[in-house]
């Protein structure tokens, strides 16, 4: 029992943050980021060559993954998504739009990178004994960095004049706009913190599990599940999608053959959206 408790406690952190991401970007442009694992999956790639294999200190290792991925973000942001919203009046067009990027930078990744798996050196080792569970420090570390990264997005998006911006924005866009805030800047800080924070989760997994070229789309996956369960749009319901479902998987896991485990979070899932399909913490429409 001790062991499935810290096992979800570290899956959840890491897939809230996965989810804040995908949440941010959102609530801000109302587009849902098919790359978002695929950046996820770029994320891990730069943290594996510089502090893989040409040995740079992990923690900057992964400040370039953050930044490289933001840099991706305001690229797709400027010249994809902005002209495809401001000349598209249909969501479809959107969804296209993201489902080909997802396409283009996993066929990238392919073509860059090959179908290896990939992975890293510990970058601490030893293992913590709590409470008749066991906790190696490699994800202790993975856990407390993601704890930390959490809690500074929701500081920003509290406190700070851009954050503040980022959620008048996810509320009014017109109003908005008559307050003399650059929509255009801000949404383009906020695909970029979306994508820098997959990037992030990226290159903090990828000191515990392998990655290859496809992996981005079983992160997608996942990164829907959580804000389906969560709430799409709702940065607490992000955080809180992301703990239920590392609960469901590590307690799956430990009891449950195979794959069975996302068999049954599947069909859990189509049955919670039946009787609410807003979410735990989403609000009805309409």
């Amino acid at each position: 029992m001790s062991q499935m408790i810290i096992n979800g406690m570290v899956l959840g952190m890491i897939y809230a943050l996965i989810a804040l991401g995908l949440t941010l970007i959102f609530s801000i442009m109302n587009v849902v980021n098919f790359a978002h694992g695929q950046m996820y999956m770029l994320g891990g790639f730069v943290v594996y060559y510089l502090y893989g294999v040409y040995q740079l200190n992990y923690f900057l290792a992964l400040i370039a993954a953050a930044l490289a991925l933001a840099v991706i973000g305001i690229i797709f942001e400027k010249f994809f998504f902005r002209r495809v919203i401001r000349l598209a009046k249909r969501e479809e067009n959107t969804m296209l739009l993201a489902m080909g990027t997802a396409l283009l930078l996993e066929n990238l990744a392919l073509f860059s990178f090959g179908e290896k798996q990939r992975g890293v050196p510990p970058v601490v080792t030893g293992v913590y004994e709590i409470g008749g569970g066991y906790l190696p420090a490699g994800r202790a570390l993975v856990f407390f960095v993601a704890l930390f990264l959490v809690i500074g997005l929701l500081l920003f998006v509290q406190y700070t004049r851009p954050g503040r911006a980022m959620r008048a924005l996810a509320q009014d866009k017109e109003a908005t706009y008559l307050q003399g805030v650059d929509i255009n800047q801000i949404s383009a800080l906020g695909f970029a913190i979306g994508a820098a924070l997959a990037g992030l989760a990226g290159g903090l997994l990828i000191t515990i599990f392998a990655i290859n070229a496809g992996s981005g789309t079983a992160v997608s996956t996942k990164a829907f599940t959580m804000i389906m369960i969560g709430g799409a749009g709702v940065v607490s319901g992000a955080i809180l999608g992301g703990f239920v479902l590392g609960f469901c998987e590590a307690i799956g896991y430990e009891t449950l053959p195979g794959s069975t485990t996302y068999l049954i979070i599947f069909i859990a899932l189509i049955l919670f959206l039946i009787v609410r399909p807003q979410g735990i913490m989403g609000r009805p429409q309409g």
